[in-house]
């Protein structure tokens, strides 16, 4: 459940949530995802924003593996290296354009960076997941 209490500021953008509520349950922690296929490969060097669209979805396949929808990330971190302000727009634009309608809107952290673990890593998205009613066989891991 997202909340947006009257005395805290109204959310910018539309795109999180003052606060995040997870019902009770497990939850599960998304590693942070860069632009790398699932092949290895980098896609788009140098562009943040088809950077951006790889790590959403590779977020969209972390949730379908947990057989989770986006409406079940509680918590989502943003970290991009070089961040100016028109980056802001350009890194949710393409976050809609992965999850369209079913954009997350949760708690979340959008963080301007020196740098990630690779120097040609631009974007980093991690998330955690609520799942209320997970059980270990329903997951499509492959390990």
């Amino acid at each position: 459940m997202n909340l947006n209490p009257p005395t805290l500021a109204p959310p910018i953008m539309s795109v999180y949530s003052q606060i995040s509520i997870a019902p009770a349950g497990p939850l599960a922690f998304i590693a942070g995802q860069v632009a790398i296929d699932r092949d290895g490969q980098l896609i788009g060097k140098n562009d943040h924003r088809l950077q951006s669209v790889q790590c959403f979805r590779n977020i969209a396949a972390a949730l379908e593996a947990l057989d989770a929808q986006p409406h079940q990330l509680v918590r989502m971190t943003i970290n991009v290296v070089h961040h100016r302000d028109e980056l802001a727009s350009t890194i949710f634009e393409a976050g809609r354009e992965v999850f369209q309608d079913q954009w997350p809107i949760c708690a979340s952290i959008f963080l301007g960076v020196q740098a990630l673990g690779h120097s040609d890593w631009l974007v980093e998205v991690d998330g955690i997941v609520s799942l209320p009613e997970f059980r270990p066989e329903d997951c499509r891991a492959g390990d």
